[in-house]
């Protein structure tokens, strides 16, 4: 499974932002997609997840501003940021836990920034 984001970019506070992450390779074995995002100088944090039945999981901190959503016929989450603050600036990854075989696998996007700055 390989991974590509998309959607990055330069916002001010209060704005929104979309971000994708298409899915490729064995995408029938995905079971669940996810984004993390990194500051600088910061630990990789969760920000949400979802099944591919559509369960959801978000980081408390995160609830009402983040949405997280999946489009499972083109392999592909999304993740709709709203009222944007500075500190959610950093580096957003998709994830997407699938199997191989018998075997969990994980595998990361290459990330990408999201700046939020008047």
């Amino acid at each position: 499974v390989q991974l590509q984001a998309f959607g990055g970019g330069l916002v001010q506070p209060g704005g929104s932002l979309r971000l994708s992450c298409a899915a490729s390779g064995t995408t029938s074995r995905i079971n669940v997609m996810g984004w993390y995002r990194q500051a600088p100088g910061k630990q990789r944090e969760m920000v949400a997840s979802i099944t591919s039945l559509g369960g959801t999981n978000y980081a408390d901190s995160l609830k009402g501003r983040f949405t997280i959503s999946r489009d499972n016929a083109k392999n592909t989450v999304y993740l709709q940021m709203n009222s944007l603050k500075p500190e959610d600036t950093a580096v957003y990854y998709c994830k997407a836990w699938y199997w191989s075989g018998h075997n969990p696998l994980e595998a990361w996007g290459q990330g990408t920034q999201v700046t939020v700055s008047s």
